[in-house]
């Protein structure tokens, strides 16, 4: 596995991954062993961490987000299965997701619309004409695409988005400086490598300067974040089980379609409202999947 997070923090998915295997008959060092590498926010040790993986012989590499898939299918021709990545057409990993060639399938995080849904959730908190400041690393490749989403939902909604690019976990400090001296009021804040290492330093900030915050994934408000949506990650990886399983007994990487969330989230997190003194409003609650209290 080639992943953004400690083992430690990235449980609830493996918990998940481990649920699934098992139900397809595979029991974690009966069967199959993992071995785990994580670039905990430094990007940079991809090379290195893909290096250390081909060296041990894997027959297949789980991976989450672009930048990891790429480095892995730079190294060669073994099997990989993505449990997330933003958009893996856009980012040049495959072909398409109906038919994606190469040695390359899983789960993609891409669904229509979901950038702009978090702007209307924003506006919903915050006043019309607010500047939103938008937490992305223009340096993955399938982010182009993301922040045009953003951008025109942001405009649609009545928001004015600010791009903030952090692509690197010693950047980030001067890019939240920058959004204060920007006019930011709120923020969107796409967790991946750099942000999702560092997603505890964010919500500090975001709580310190009154900044409403939606994030692109739970691990957000779980952190003390505002709210969060975007897929259900855990369910990603559940389904990350039957590529592994079917791969296994014989099936090609590049003839199994890669599929999109089914599950979406929105959670709230009212300590984190509190605090910020936001009043959410009953119909947001109302829609919520899951408010914490």
């Amino acid at each position: 596995m080639l992943e953004i997070e400690p083992a430690r923090a990235n449980r609830a998915n493996l918990d998940a991954l481990l649920r699934g295997l098992k139900e397809v008959g595979y029991v974690e060092g009966k069967n199959f062993i993992i071995d785990y590498r994580s670039v905990e926010g430094r990007p940079e040790r991809l090379p290195d961490l893909v290096a250390e993986l081909i060296r041990a012989k894997p027959d297949i590499i789980v991976t989450r987000g672009s930048p990891a898939t790429l480095a892995a299918k730079a190294a060669g021709s073994v099997p990989i299965v993505m449990a997330a990545t933003a958009d893996p057409v856009a980012a040049g990993i495959v072909k398409s997701l109906a038919h994606p060639a190469g040695n390359v399938t899983g789960l993609t995080l891409l669904v229509a619309d979901l950038g702009p849904k978090r702007m209307e959730l924003l506006r919903q908190l915050v006043p019309s004409g607010s500047r939103i400041g938008v937490l992305i690393n223009m340096g993955n490749p399938a982010n182009g695409r993301v922040w045009k989403g953003v951008e025109t939902g942001a405009k649609a909604a009545g928001l004015v988005p600010i791009l903030l690019d952090v692509r690197n976990a010693g950047a980030l400090d001067q890019v939240l400086q920058t959004a204060k001296e920007k006019g930011v009021t709120a923020l969107e804040v796409e967790l991946e490598g750099v942000t999702m290492g560092r997603r505890d330093f964010i919500t500090s900030f975001a709580a310190q300067h009154k900044m409403p915050a939606v994030y692109t994934a739970r691990e957000g408000v779980d952190a003390g974040g505002l709210m969060s949506y975007g897929a259900d990650y855990p369910d990603l990886y559940y389904r990350v089980a039957s590529y592994i399983d079917r791969i296994l007994k014989g099936a090609k990487p590049g003839d199994l379609p890669i599929e999109q969330p089914t599950k979406l989230n929105l959670v709230i997190n009212m300590k984190a409202a509190r605090a910020l003194g936001l009043t959410i409003p009953k119909e947001l609650l109302l829609r919520a999947d899951e408010v914490l209290e």
